[in-house]
């Protein structure tokens, strides 16, 4: 059983997105330009993510290089 989410935003565009989201799945081929998580360690940046790709932890901003994703608010 997975966590229930209240809400959702999706982002679509290359500015900065912040908030705290607990996941982040692509709708689209997406590139990640920086990603900064509270749990997630690592370079952050650049991610090339699939889509359907999902990705899971505190994440407190997220900035695109191009695609769609959705961001899950905890």
């Amino acid at each position: 059983m997975g966590y229930n989410y209240p809400s959702a935003k999706i982002i679509n565009d290359t500015a900065a997105h912040t908030g705290r989201f607990g996941k982040v799945a692509a709708l689209q081929d997406s590139v990640i330009d920086t990603l900064v998580s509270d749990t997630i360690s690592g370079d952050l940046t650049s991610l090339q993510f699939k889509s359907t790709a999902e990705i899971e932890g505190v994440i407190t901003s997220i900035t695109l290089t191009s695609g769609t994703v959705i961001a899950y608010l905890l």
